[in-house]
């Protein structure tokens, strides 16, 4: 018989193991395998980039079949040659290592990622890591005294912030744990729900002028006691800070979490002496994690008595930092003054601790809230290096990169503060915000659903979902069901009611937006948001001098706001002052005029537009059309749709080039889309940017179907019931 014909009789799994396949497979598994692992080691220890580690991981990927393949080959072949079972075998092989590979990607990638779409992102468990993780469930109150609640939240919220501190360790937020106070759920069932192995419960007791604190750290998979400890000390802070350190260093030695030098430190340290500060610094935490006006007002009061109390303490100053700069866009603080205080509170902090993530994280949001969106990016990856379970600094760092040219790394960003606060509405809304930019309108939706359903008395989830109805998914009657919920929770916020008189104002409801107009001008004259949609309103309404009256209020709050500038661009046009008009631009944005190129960004492209109109009747027309060519390339990047859209910008552009067909086919694209504004009746009657292809009736079909369906809109808004509940289910 012929050494052909015995091979083929062989089992084919002796004739693996012959020529050594399995051998080295499983050699080439184990050594990889432990390769990793110690890998994992040292890029924690040593704060080595992710990425490094994810190569790696790539390049074993791909190893294995190419082993597994060699060994074939370079085995105990002898003279016999490859059967059709064989080479299915290897096929198969390459198959697995090219799958595993696919996979991997899938998995790198936060934007096909399935886990981060917004119907899993709506209902379902956080996603564990390969890392150690922990949750800090709230702390038990055992003293007498009901009001020791917030000074037991206190210690909670601090252990929970050292133990942030160390980038080994995933560390979910408190607002996040806070859900499951008093709960009955199992621990495995907690730990599954927020993405964690392990998870620290205690209970902390205040008498007289002691403190003791009881915590154990419990594996979520076993419900086996990893570690546990009381401490018995006098009440000070030096001590609670002291218990604090300890607590997170013997947690990190428990989880096997190696602590670098630099976090050792920062763990260690004692950010104040005074006991009274730390305390009036937690209750202005506690308001600001509210957010509403009433909560960050609160708030503001208890950081400047933590201030007052030590002028020392730096975590009080940055938390007014923050404190201030969000009531701007909460309760309607002017701008320009609330910055510098925030700014000067924040200069104060970083003196005090140059290396405060919370600190460094402030100051981006002050960046942001200038549209200094390269330097709040610095700063915000500063602050994150400094403390990498910060989900603020990953939260506003994705609000920086937003409608960049960096999408996938602006979802990781705002998809890793989810991680690390699943349960935060704060946290989760921004992550629908990247659904939306991402232009997945109904998931965006899914996800802002959820967000209610973690807090249905915050007003966040409800504006959110509003404009993104009204605007990206052409349901006004759902957009207003929803701010009206909205300005009902927080009955202290000018935006809410100035978002709510846009909706109207776009579906032609004149009483409903007179009267809304009237409550804004009573309660907040002075306010930003206020002065931008009255405005508008004047505009549209036919009031000029009053139009311009309050685009120059709002303008003395914040320079460069595109429509109010439009607005009074329009009023120097229409009366020839082309100077004037030019002024107001190069005053608002230098950065246009530059020499070499404009700087155009996501921001400001609409004014861009504006102004490329003006030096065209300038007869500036190459600048004009640089201007264009760079607004252009913005709006590429970004969703048409929703409140923050491009709209018919590109309409706009067309128009000025003078391309009256591509511009009234973009302006039937929109409507086709579902695009109905934000102010789409300014642009039927007013803007100049279209004045070239008002007359062309299919500029005027276009609009005549948007009037329909607005009209439409408005019926059902008036037919619905008094009162009627806003209906959440899954398939609104």
């Amino acid at each position: 018989m012929t050494d052909a014909t015995e091979g083929e009789k062989d089992n084919i799994w002796d004739r693996l193991r012959r020529r050594k396949v399995v051998q080295w497979g499983i050699a080439y598994a184990a050594g990889a395998w432990g390769l990793l692992q110690g890998l994992d080691y040292v890029t924690s220890t040593f704060d080595w980039p992710r990425q490094f580690q994810q190569l790696v991981t790539i390049a074993l990927l791909i190893g294995l079949p190419i082993a597994v393949t060699l060994a074939w080959f370079h085995g105990d072949r002898g003279h016999r040659r490859v059967t059709r079972v064989e080479l299915a075998i290897l096929t198969l092989l390459f198959l697995l290592g090219g799958g595993l590979f696919w996979r991997y990607q899938q998995a790198a990638d936060p934007v096909t990622r399935t886990a981060a779409t917004g119907s899993k992102e709506s209902g379902a468990p956080a996603a564990a890591v390969a890392g150690p993780s922990i949750a800090v469930l709230p702390f038990e109150n055992r003293s007498a005294k009901a009001d020791d609640a917030f000074f037991v939240d206190g210690i909670h919220d601090d252990i929970l912030t050292q133990l942030s501190k160390i980038s080994a360790l995933k560390v979910i937020s408190r607002t996040s744990v806070e859900q499951f106070r008093d709960t009955k759920l199992s621990i495995k069932n907690i730990a599954e729900q927020l993405g964690v192995k392990s998870i620290l419960e205690g209970g902390v007791q205040r008498a007289g002028d002691r403190v003791r604190i009881n915590v154990q750290l419990i594996d979520a998979n076993t419900d086996a006691h990893l570690w546990a400890e009381t401490y018995d000390r006098e009440l000070t802070a030096t001590e609670i800070f002291a218990i604090q350190s300890e607590v997170a260093e013997s947690i990190a030695g428990a989880l096997k979490a190696a602590l670098t030098q630099g976090e050792k430190a920062r763990v260690d340290a004692v950010p104040t002496q005074n006991l009274a500060a730390w305390e009036a610094y937690q209750l202005g935490k506690q308001r600001l994690a509210k957010r509403t006006s009433a909560g960050l007002a609160e708030a503001e009061k208890f950081f400047r008595k933590a201030v007052d109390r030590d002028p020392t303490f730096a975590l009080a100053h940055a938390g007014l930092a923050d404190t201030l700069r969000l009531q701007i866009e909460y309760s309607g603080k002017p701008l320009e003054a609330t910055l510098a205080a925030a700014e000067g509170a924040i200069s104060k902090a970083l003196e005090l601790d140059a290396n405060l993530a919370e600190a460094w994280t402030a100051k981006g949001g002050i960046a942001i809230s200038r549209t200094q969106f390269v330097e709040a990016e610095k700063l915000l990856r500063r602050a994150i290096q400094l403390n990498p379970n910060y989900a603020t600094a990953h939260h506003w760092l994705s609000v920086t990169l937003r409608g960049g040219d960096r999408p996938e790394e602006e979802f990781k960003h705002a998809q890793r503060a989810v991680e690390l606060d699943p349960l935060s509405v704060v946290v989760r809304s921004n992550f629908c915000d990247s659904l939306e930019a991402a232009k997945r309108y109904d998931e965006a939706a899914a996800c802002l659903r959820r967000v209610i359903e973690i807090d249905p008395a915050s007003p966040l989830g409800y504006r959110s979902l509003a404009l993104l109805d009204a605007y990206a998914r052409n349901r006004f009657t759902e957009g207003v069901a929803s701010l009206e919920r909205a300005a009902a929770l927080d009955t202290g916020s000018p935006v809410v009611l100035a978002y709510l008189l846009a909706i109207h104002l776009d579906l032609g409801d004149v009483p409903r937006v007179k009267q809304l107009a009237s409550t804004l001008v009573e309660r907040w004259p002075d306010n930003f948001s206020s002065n931008v949609v009255l405005a508008v309103t004047e505009q549209l309404l036919g009031s000029s001098s009053a139009a311009q009256r309050h685009a120059l209020k709002a303008l003395t709050e914040f320079s460069q706001d595109a429509i109010s500038l439009r607005i009074l661009m329009d009023a120097d046009l229409r009366s020839g002052d082309t100077a004037a008009a030019l002024a107001r631009y190069r005053q608002a944005f230098p950065e246009f005029l530059e020499k070499t190129s404009p700087r155009v960004d996501e921001v400001n492209y609409s004014a861009a537009v504006e102004l490329a109109l003006v030096l065209q009747k300038s007869g500036e027309l190459e600048r004009a059309a640089q201007l264009l060519e760079a607004s252009e390339l913005v709006i590429r990047r970004l969703p048409r749709l929703g409140a923050s859209g491009y709209g018919v910008t590109d309409a706009r552009i067309h128009a000025l080039r003078g391309g009256t067909s591509k511009a009234l086919g973009a302006l039937r694209e929109a409507e086709k889309a579902g695009w109905r504004g934000p102010l789409w009746r300014y642009h039927r009657d007013i803007d100049p940017t279209l004045d070239s292809i008002r007359d062309a009736p299919e500029f005027k079909a276009v609009f005549a179907d948007i009037a329909r369906d607005m009209e439409r809109q408005r019926a059902e808004l008036a037919a619905r019931p008094e009162n009627a509940a806003l209906d959440l289910a899954p398939g609104h």
